[in-house]
Parts: structure tokens; C-alpha cells; sequence
């Protein structure tokens, strides 16, 4: 017989002789209500066979799973400093509890950033700032084909689901938007009771799902809808191509998570599989998705309609553009998601590998809108990562009309970045369906700070455009911002990255970097063609 030596013997005999011997002892029996537990979870350890972990260290080797789930919060209240976090640094956090609080948000004894790394960057001041800039401005987004055009807040709540978030972080969202005069994407998830409750201005996106207006089979139902896009608290319609967080990638919801309220908000059946497609249904070509565009602005009663996505490959905003000309037909606006975008779960690989930075993307689509002479018949939106005003004036100088927040906007809710999002666990209420976790999170204060950090970022943008000369963000270009290269080498953004001149593209394709993109796009498909089918589909 084998001698029963070794962690794999000693924990559970160690109790084991522990629990005996307090048993024996009258004065000590009082133990036995934390010890027969604690021997009941050794020997379940000890005979187990799915954990090796646990098998071979019986009881002990649970203190690994404890600081597994403490380490989140060991790292970001202990281990890291102000910027190393991520997704955001406490600093960066840090600066949206200020606002949201109304507290002050200055900063003592200068920057703490290291201004000869490569990932400085900055924007330029002038010696004459212009204190007679506007206190605020609004875009008006809509062209000729919409009957009621919306003037936009600088800064909305990007998108973000009822079933993701709880029911009182979608209410105080609202109610913040509605306190604030902004607007408040509902995400895929449709329009909940919830978006409803308050009256804030809505941003109706339409996900792949067709969720508030689809058929039993998922596809698109257009008299739903225009019933649902009728109310005026529908201000523009947003169709969703992809997202930074997962471009190009389908969802499920659980039909365990579809609960009686998800599902009278998505018109699907409680208990089912609620099931977002990779693709969308309702068109396959860049003029099918425009003429689509056409559909829902007429369908809504003439409001802005557009699209949002995460860029992926040049060629393919070629040969949207390249459909806008062939059919005359144009998005209101175009939000640009960054692949560094993102507040529920996704595929790690997607996460981390797929889609474009929105800096890149934003270009990108700038350089083909402008390239074409389109850029005055569209309005763009940048939505990634941005928490300031520094933020969106960087946004602004590459050519974006307005911007979306999504992450900073839970912060103000009282988000502490646990990263619990997926798990239902969300300690603050925010992403969570639970009650009692979500009863935490008390609508009327939060909709204030919402209201209240979207205010400051915009008070904060004006000075910075006031610091620079400027009348509005509008005027700031490539010129004004400035990024290093190396430590001994830094220039504006133009000499770092390439802008295309006004109809660029139309006179000269091939003088521009987008050359081979231009090439090999038609209006007729997303897919790549030859050279001449490209000529005879433009």
C-alpha cells in the first residue's frame, strides 16, 4: 500500500484529524460549523475527477481561483498606475467620475505624460485664442430627402442594448439625454419600455436582427417598422454593418437571458434563441444597402437614416462611394466604430485582431467621401474611446461631424471597469439583468451625472477650440494636430498619414495611396473585381 504522503494526503487528513479533534473537545465543538464544511469541500476535491488542480492540492487549490477572481481589482486598485490600465487608466476614468460628479477636474504640477515618446501627440494653440467662439453648437444631420432633418449634440450616447445593460442604466441614460438635450443610440436591441420612460431623443439602430420590426423568420417587416419609426421620439435611424468590438461576427442571446421585457422590445418569443445574423438579410451589394437606406428614410417619414461600421477593407468603401455616385443616392450620416470600440463581450480574437483603429478608419472614409465630393452630402461620427474633449477634437480634425461615447457614458453611471460585463455580475448594476444588483443603481442621480459629464466634455471641447483661434471644432484640420514620429522627430498629422484633395479620387485614383482599392471596387458588390469589371460596374 502506498504511503499516503504529499499535499494530496495531508490537507484532507489535516482536516480530517483537525474536525475529529475539535469533536472531541466540548470547548472547541463550536468549530465544527466552519470545519465540516471546509472537510466536506476537501473530500469533494479530494475524489473529484475533472480538476487536476484540485485532486492533486485538495482545499488548497481553490486560493488560486480566489486571486484569479481578485485580480482585476488587486491590478487596477493596487498594481498599476494612473496610465497603464486598460481599457482605460484610472486617469482616463478618473477624469469622467470628475465630470460626472461635477467635481474638478484639474490636474497639479503638469502633464505626467512622457512628451518624447512616440505616442505623444498634440494639438496646437494659437497666440490669439478666440473668446468669441459660440458657448455651443449642434450639426444639423439630413439632406434634401428628409422631411425632418435632427440638429445634433456634439457628443450622444453610443449604442448600447436593453439586455446588455439593466433596465435602470438604460432609464438613466435617457433621462440624461433628455435633462441634456442629447441623443441616445438604443443599440440593436430595439426600443424598450425603457428608452421609452422619460423622452429622450432616440437613435433607432438596426442590427442584422431587424429587432421591433422583424418577422417570425428574422426578416425585415416594413409596416413594423414605420410603426415603430413614426414616434417622435425617433429622431434619425442608424442601420448597424458591423462594430468595433466584433466586425464582421454574428451574436446569440441565450434564450435563458430572454426575458418578457427583452423580448416585447426585440418581438421575439420569451425563452427563444434571439439570434443577430453575420450578414445582413435585406441586402448583399453596396446599391442594395443604399437603396435600403432610401427604404427606411422614406419608411420613418423622411428622418436621417445611415449606417455604422467598423472599417475593414478599403475596397469596399470604394465601392460605396462608388454606389453613391452610380444611384444618386446618399446616408444622411455615417457613424465610424474603431476597433478599439466595444462594452459587451466578444470574441477575444475579434477583439484584439479584426477591424480598424478609429483613427484609421475615420481617415479612411474622410479621404473617400472628400476624394469623391460627397463629404458635404454626408455627415460622419466618431465613436471609440473617446472621453474628452482632447478626444474629440482629435476626432473633429480628421474629419468627424460629431461623436459618440459609449464606455464613458457607463463610467458616469458608475461603472468601475470590472470587467464583468458577460457574467451578469456587474457589481454597479449597469450590465446586468439581476434585480437586486441593478437596484443599486438609482436612476435620478445617475441621469444627472450623465447629463452633467456630457455638458463638461462639450464646455471642455470649446476650450480647446477657443485656445486654438477657432469658431467651431468644424474648422480644426489634419494641419492642427500633431503627433511624434520618434523622439527627436515629430510633425503635423498630413506629413504622418495621407489626405486626399477634394474629387481626388474622381480626376486622379492613381496619384493617391487608395489606388489599388479604387481598382479593384464596383458599386455592384462588396467583393474585390478586376480591373475591367471594375470599369464596366462602377
Amino acid at each position: 500500500m502506498k504511503a499516503l504522503t504529499g499535499p494530496r494526503y495531508l490537507v484532507p487528513l489535516a482536516v480530517l484529524a483537525l474536525t475529529l479533534a475539535c469533536a472531541a473537545l466540548p470547548s472547541l465543538r463550536w468549530l465544527l460549523v466552519i470545519l465540516v464544511p471546509v472537510l466536506g469541500v476537501t473530500l469533494l476535491d479530494f475524489f473529484q475527477n475533472r480538476h487536476a488542480l484540485r485532486r492533486n492540492y485538495p482545499l488548497v487549490a481553490r486560493v488560486r481561483w480566489l486571486f484569479e477572481d481578485l485580480r482585476p481589482f488587486l491590478r487596477a486598485y493596487i498594481v498599476e498606475n494612473e496610465r497603464e490600465g486598460r481599457p482605460f487608466t484610472i486617469d482616463q476614468r478618473g477624469l469622467v467620475y470628475a465630470r460626472a460628479k461635477g467635481e474638478v477636474s484639474t490636474h497639479p504640477m503638469g502633464t505626467e505624460l512622457d512628451v518624447y515618446s512616440d505616442e505623444y501627440e498634440w494639438l496646437g494653440h494659437s497666440i490669439t485664442p478666440n473668446e468669441d467662439a459660440p458657448e455651443s453648437w449642434h450639426v444639423r444631420v439630413g439632406g434634401e430627402e428628409c422631411a425632418k432633418p435632427y440638429s445634433s449634440a456634439l457628443l450622444n450616447i453610443s449604442a448600447m442594448s436593453f439586455g446588455s445593460l439593466s433596465a435602470n442604466a438604460i432609464e438613466s441614460l435617457n433621462k440624461g439625454a433628455a435633462i441634456g438635450g442629447f441623443a441616445h443610440d438604443t443599440g440593436e436591441g430595439s426600443i424598450s419600455r425603457y428608452h421609452r420612460k422619460h423622452g429622450g431623443d432616440l437613435i433607432w439602430e438596426l442590427g442584422s436582427g431587424y429587432f421591433g420590426c422583424r418577422n417570425k423568420d428574422g426578416s425585415f417587416n416594413p409596416e413594423l417598422f414605420a410603426q415603430q419609426a413614426s414616434d417622435n421620439q425617433v429622431k434619425m435611424v442608424e442601420i448597424k454593418l458591423s462594430q468595433g468590438a466584433k466586425p464582421g461576427h454574428g451574436g446569440v442571446l441565450p434564450g435563458a437571458k430572454v426575458t418578457p421585457e427583452i423580448a416585447e422590445a426585440r418581438h421575439v418569443e420569451v425563452g427563444e434563441d434571439c439570434i443577430s445574423p453575420a450578414a445582413h438579410p435585406a441586402f448583399s451589394t453596396p446599391i442594395e444597402l443604399l437603396e435600403f437606406v432610401a427604404q427606411l428614410r422614406s419608411l420613418s417619414g423622411g428622418k436621417p437614416t445611415g449606417f455604422k461600421l467598423c472599417v475593414g477593407q478599403p475596397h469596399e468603401v470604394m465601392a460605396l462611394v462608388k454606389a453613391m455616385l452610380e444611384t444618386g443616392i446618399t446616408p444622411d450620416f455615417i457613424v465610424i466604430d474603431g476597433a478599439e470600440g466595444g462594452t459587451g463581450a466578444a470574441p477575444q480574437e475579434l477583439t484584439d485582431n479584426v477591424g480598424m483603429p478609429l483613427r484609421e478608419g475615420l481617415m479612411l472614409m474622410r479621404n473617400a467621401l472628400v476624394g469623391t465630393n460627397l463629404k458635404d452630402r454626408v455627415r460622419l461620427a466618431a465613436s471609440g474611446k473617446i472621453h474628452s474633449g482632447a478626444g474629440m477634437a482629435r476626432a473633429f480634425a480628421l474629419g468627424a461631424d460629431w461623436c459618440n461615447a459609449a464606455r464613458p457614458f457607463m463610467f458616469a453611471l458608475g461603472c468601475v471597469q470590472s470587467m464583468k460585463c458577460h457574467t451578469g455580475e456587474c457589481p454597479t448594476g449597469v450590465a446586468t439583468q439581476v434585480d437586486w444588483r441593478q437596484r443599486g443603481l438609482v436612476v435620478d442621480d445617475k441621469a444627472e451625472r450623465v447629463a452633467r459629464f456630457q455638458k463638461e466634455t462639450l464646455r471642455s471641447l470649446r476650450e480647446i477650440v477657443v485656445a486654438m483661434g477657432y469658431r467651431s471644432p468644424w474648422q480644426l484640420n489634419e494641419h492642427d494636430m500633431y503627433q511624434r514620429i520618434d523622439s527627436a522627430k515629430a510633425g503635423p498629422l498630413d506629413e504622418v498619414y495621407s489626405f486626399v484633395a477634394p474629387g481626388q479620387l474622381l480626376d486622379a485614383p492613381d496619384s493617391t495611396h487608395y489606388a489599388h482599392a479604387w481598382k479593384v471596387s464596383a458599386a455592384h458588390t462588396f467583393r474585390r473585381v478586376s480591373s475591367l469589371a471594375a470599369s464596366l460596374h462602377p
